[in-house]
């Protein structure tokens, strides 16, 4: 057991330990390496407390060692083979459905337009498409308010449509998974309803209800001081039943409460259905934080700072998390040998390989967010992303995650601006550094994830006003920074980060003759790469070994097993830089090129954002 006279070294050596201290050393702009000083390893962890005059307070640190000490089991070493897995060679499509491609002419992307859009994805090289939820919701959070878990929403098409939509994916050796929203529902599910317009029924036990303890017209204050995800406090107010509903996401999503056995039964039933309908697996949304802290008690000031959130440490790793996934996979996926992916804020290294090692049977792949934001910025933050520290991260995850797991490999989803925008302002460099991007997704080892537009370069939209964005968490911003700055301000801030950069449809046909260059250029590249990719599995399970760790702006790995040896440069700067001089000389073998984003190999040189992949054997 950890305790206050616990030595940090002592700490470090727990996998929640690590993952937490790993991410207050990143937020502090510390070196992990510290932790091998002798001095620092050995500090108690109430020394800690004292020297940090206020700042970390025994109310942390108790809920810290709570987190560290909940935790019992260790990850298995991963010095095994790699286990082969349709999913670990497969190259994923992120569709957006509303934004993609609109088949009906209503101005509005929709099932339709991805059934024709079929035969392009498997140009470029696509296996399988994971949509966005497209199930039957008041759309207050775009469709991660599902009203009805077994209907298609009226604007995107019907369930025969879907079914046809389904058998064209599979007649075409792709492959389909949904996405999967059971952290909360919408408030107009029939559960919902049902919970409240009778608190006796079992579907109350459906919700996280708390009575109000108020009187008269006053409930009093809120059961905790959580907060949600999209401003303002996680809980609403029920006069009807005189009780407070939790949700973590907007005021409609309300969290379901899977420490019922009856509500686990019907979610599970529900999965298997669209599993017999032939679905090949989904994404689970926020699937971490389905399992809450008994007692639901207040969030810590400092850890709700560090996080972004407060209270996520009562949940983002709750006590029966690992229990409840386990349950999913052997009663729903595992019959169907479906695949997992789970989305999980918060969570590290340690804390992923426990939650999907192939020796686990919870999930197959997690995403981890920690390299969408350098070290002190968030979403929210105008600034400009520093590759190098792209760099970085993949060098350490590539080498400590290990063989019993599997790294999901994505810059780019529904939830983050356009990465090529968040890196460099000019747009002149955009077609380059797009290809660049896609040339580390491809050839690191995992499954890489694009998402829909990132294959043509797409950049940020340039909004004009709050009035013409329909994320309700960028809405909820504004409103709330406008108390404190003045309405251009508040815009600016959420201008940078809004979820409605990656939202935008797709311009398939675009005027502009230089974005159509652009978006060839791009999507061949793509194409390229996908096809190196399928065609040469060491590119895929081969080891890599990175090299030129410490060289700025220069990012540089060989993937190698028995038969093949590869290497890729990549040139992480808008501006030229030295090649490297001591891995090979490129100008010697040039006729080894496969693939790279200028016409030709120059000496010394590494041109803008310039990547090369080379075929040495």
């Amino acid at each position: 057991m950890i305790s206050f006279q616990s030595k940090i070294k002592e700490v470090y050596a727990t996998p929640i330990g690590k993952d937490i201290l790993d991410k207050l050393f990143l937020q502090m702009k510390l070196p992990e390496k510290l932790i091998d000083n002798p001095m620092i390893g050995n500090m108690k962890l109430s020394t800690v407390v004292k020297l940090s005059r206020g700042k970390l307070s025994e109310g942390f640190l108790r809920t810290f060692l709570n987190l560290v000490n909940a935790e019992k089991d260790v990850p298995a070493p991963g010095t095994c083979e790699v286990k082969p897995a349709w999913w670990k060679e497969a190259v994923f499509y992120q569709i957006y459905p509303r934004s993609f491609c609109d088949g009906n002419g209503d101005g509005m992307g929709d099932l339709e337009g991805v059934l024709s859009k079929l035969d392009y994805l498997k140009s470029i090289g696509v296996d399988a498409i994971w949509f966005s939820p497209i199930y039957d919701s008041p759309q207050d959070d775009n469709g991660y308010d599902i009203r009805d878990y077994r209907t298609i929403w009226e604007r995107f098409g019907t369930m025969e449509k879907f079914d046809e939509l389904l058998d064209a994916v599979h007649a075409r050796g792709m492959r389909l998974i949904m996405d999967l929203v059971i952290n909360h529902s919408s408030d107009e599910h029939e559960w919902f309803q049902k919970a409240l317009t009778d608190p006796k029924s079992k579907y109350h036990d459906y919700y996280i209800f708390r009575p109000a303890t108020g009187k008269g017209s006053d409930p009093g204050d809120p059961p905790n001081n959580w907060k949600s995800f999209f401003s303002g406090s996680a809980w609403n107010y029920y006069p009807e039943i005189n009780e407070w509903g939790l949700h973590l996401f907007s005021s409609k999503q309300m969290d379901l409460n899977w420490e019922n056995p009856e509500l686990r039964a019907d979610v599970i039933d529900m999965i298997r259905w669209w599993l017999e309908k032939g679905v090949d697996g989904f994404r689970m949304d926020v699937i971490n934080l389905i399992s809450k802290t008994d007692g639901l008690p207040d969030g810590d000031e400092m850890i709700g700072k560090m996080m972004g959130v407060r209270g996520i440490e009562h949940y983002f790793y709750g006590p029966r998390l690992h229990e409840y996934l386990r349950q999913i996979r052997s009663e729903a996926f595992d019959p169907y040998n479906a695949f997992s992916v789970g989305e999980m804020p918060g969570i590290g290294m340690e804390s992923g390989k426990l939650l999907t090692g192939d020796d686990r049977h919870e999930l197959d792949l997690f995403f981890n967010f920690d390299h969408l934001e350098t070290p002190g910025h968030t979403r929210f933050d105008d600034y400009v992303y520093d590759l190098n520290y792209l760099k970085q991260y993949y060098i350490r995850w590539q080498e400590g995650f290990g063989n019993h797991c599997w790294q999901a490999l994505f810059l780019e989803n529904h939830d983050n601006p356009r990465v090529v925008s968040k890196i460099e302002p000019n747009p002149a460099f955009h077609e380059k550094l797009a290809m660049t991007l896609l040339t580390i997704q491809l050839t690191l080892k995992g499954t890489p994830f694009i998402y829909q537009g990132q294959e043509m370069g797409t950049a940020n939209y340039p909004f004009r006003s709050i009035e013409e964005m329909d994320d309700v968490e960028s809405i909820n911003l504004y409103n709330e920074l406008i108390e404190k700055h003045t309405p251009a301000e508040a815009f600016r801030i959420v201008l940078s980060g809004t979820r409605d950069h990656a939202r935008r449809m797709i311009d398939w046909d675009p005027s502009d003759p230089g974005d159509s260059a652009r978006y060839d250029h791009v999507r061949n590249y793509l194409q390229k790469l996908t096809t190196a990719r399928k065609d040469h599995k060491t590119l895929v399970y081969g080891d890599i070994l990175f090299t030129n760790r410490t060289r700025k702006d220069l990012f540089t790995y060989f993937r190698s097993d028995a038969n093949e040896n590869w290497y890729i440069e990549c040139n992480l700067s808008n501006h030229d830089i030295r090649r490297s001089g001591t891995d090979l000389n490129p100008e010697s073998i040039a006729n080894c090129r496969v693939l790279g984003n200028y016409g030709n190999v120059r000496n010394g040189v590494l041109r803008a954002y310039e990547c090369n992949v080379y075929w040495l054997t």
